[in-house]
């Protein structure tokens, strides 16, 4: 059942879909699998696929910032969380981003990760699995042709970059354990455990300071003013425009709430007292990982970012417990006195220097300032 407001459309028949696979993702069977198991399930089902493999970083990127994608009714991305965030993002910069975004995109897990096809799995009702059965489980639902809205995080940094998110943003330990298991690739989903058990090891506290708008009224404050300051547009602090459906064809779409980096936050913002983190996640899908349910309230098209942040002075142990109650999404009953978690609109970051790895959507980015 499809939750109120949701309304779903159905892909053409038969159908085309442009597949952009990684063959190194994970650890390296993204193209046996979409052969063995994919395929002959697109086949059945009538959607003919034409496969793009890809050779280097930022080869999907450029593949669907340049090419004529109308021939295509689906775009499908066979790999990690990662080669999505590339197709986003080079879908975002092309001219006519905005009728190119209403194509239907599909993820089908070929990584190690594999966060957005175990929160996609999750939405559809089906039980928690991983490996084949989640991958028969979403190229299942791209057979059936179904497809609805998503919500995208639009993400600002100091340095002027402009970068839309699907996933999550993180710093801290999440990021840390994200970057640092790289090397364990060939482990598939195992990398994040053998990683989060050295990056506790060396336990490490990050200072800044995090900002935010809540998406309710929080207790005992007022409610947010009805006029948005002035909104940001592609970072360019100061520089205003009219509100969205007004602007210039191919203009991205402003960032209304809001305002230059270089300014302190609006006053009905909540600034966190706390200035030392362990991590902090601003996450907008259910799951972190396949073994990883952060947000269990999260929904694809549900307009809130659900933001976590662990303060300093939490234990090793009680940290492991709190992953590994994450498993089943029950971290949160634990009423861990360190951890917090509160359902936003918009947040900003600001590092009081720049140590540790941001990462957005699972990859790493310059520590900096950011706000989404």
């Amino acid at each position: 059942l499809s939750p109120p407001g949701d309304s779903y459309g159905v892909l053409p028949r038969p159908c085309r879909a442009l597949v952009l696979l990684n063959p190194q993702s994970g650890a390296g069977r993204a193209l046996e699998d979409f052969q063995a198991v994919v395929q002959p399930m697109l086949a059945d089902a009538d959607i003919a696929t034409t496969v793009f493999i890809t050779e280097r970083p930022h080869h999907a990127h450029e593949k669907v910032r340049d090419e004529d994608l109308s021939q295509w009714d689906t775009l499908v991305v066979m790999a990690g969380d990662g080669l999505l965030y590339e197709v986003v993002n080079g879908l975002m910069e092309r001219p006519d981003w905005e009728d190119t975004m209403k194509k239907p995109l599909c993820i089908l897990p070929g990584g190690s990760g594999n966060a957005l096809a175990a929160s996609i799995n999750h939405y559809a009702g089906n039980d928690h699995v991983a490996k084949k059965k989640l991958l028969m489980n979403c190229t299942f639902i791209l057979c059936k042709g179904l497809h609805t809205q998503m919500d995208l995080v639009s993400l600002s940094t100091a340095s002027g970059k402009r970068l839309f998110s699907f996933l999550g943003f993180g710093w801290g330990f999440i990021s840390d354990v994200d970057i640092d298991s790289e090397k364990y690739r060939c482990l598939g989903n195992a990398r994040f455990t053998l990683g989060t058990l050295q990056c506790l090891a060396k336990l490490r506290v990050y200072q800044g300071r995090l900002s935010y708008l809540p998406a309710l009224p929080e207790p005992g404050t007022s409610p947010a003013p009805r006029d948005s300051p002035a909104p940001v547009t592609n970072g360019q602090a100061g520089h205003t425009v009219p509100l969205a459906g007004t602007e210039a064809p191919g203009a991205l779409p402003s960032d209304s709430l809001l305002v230059p980096l270089s300014q302190p936050v609006p006053a009905h913002w909540t600034v966190v007292p706390e200035e030392e983190f362990v991590t902090v996640y601003a996450i907008y899908q259910s799951h972190l990982g396949t073994n990883l349910l952060m947000a269990p309230a999260a929904q694809l098209h549900d307009g809130c970012i659900h933001l976590f942040y662990l303060k300093a002075g939490i234990s090793r142990m009680a940290l492991l417990k709190l992953f590994l109650a994450m498993a089943r999404g029950t971290h949160l009953d634990l009423h861990c006195p360190h951890l917090r978690y509160v359902p936003v609109r918009a947040f900003r970051l600001e590092p009081r220097t720049a140590t540790g790895i941001m990462t957005v959507d699972g990859e790493a980015l310059a520590c900096e300032p950011v706000q989404g």
